[in-house]
């Protein structure tokens, strides 16, 4: 059964970026070689720093459109402290 991934990475340089995927080492892997990732061209070395797992591809998108919210993004500043 499919996994979806909502993932936070960050740069070396501090940005952050929220996604989401179905092969978070790929996409990791694509991040950090600048392949098919407009936004995080502009840092280096990006690393996760927090994800979660979903069964269902709705569920996931509903995660990430509420990380990326001030209300999520509020939580994440709290959860990664």
């Amino acid at each position: 059964m499919k996994k979806y991934s909502v993932y936070i990475i960050q740069s070396q340089e501090g940005f952050r970026y929220t996604g989401m995927t179905e092969d978070l080492d790929k996409r990791i892997f694509e991040h950090n070689n600048k392949i098919l990732s407009f936004w995080t061209k502009r840092g280096t070395n990006w690393k996760v720093i927090y994800h979660e797992e979903f069964d269902l591809k709705s569920d996931a998108l509903k995660r990430e459109k509420w990380l990326k919210s001030g209300v999520g993004r509020q939580y994440l500043k709290e959860v990664l402290k």
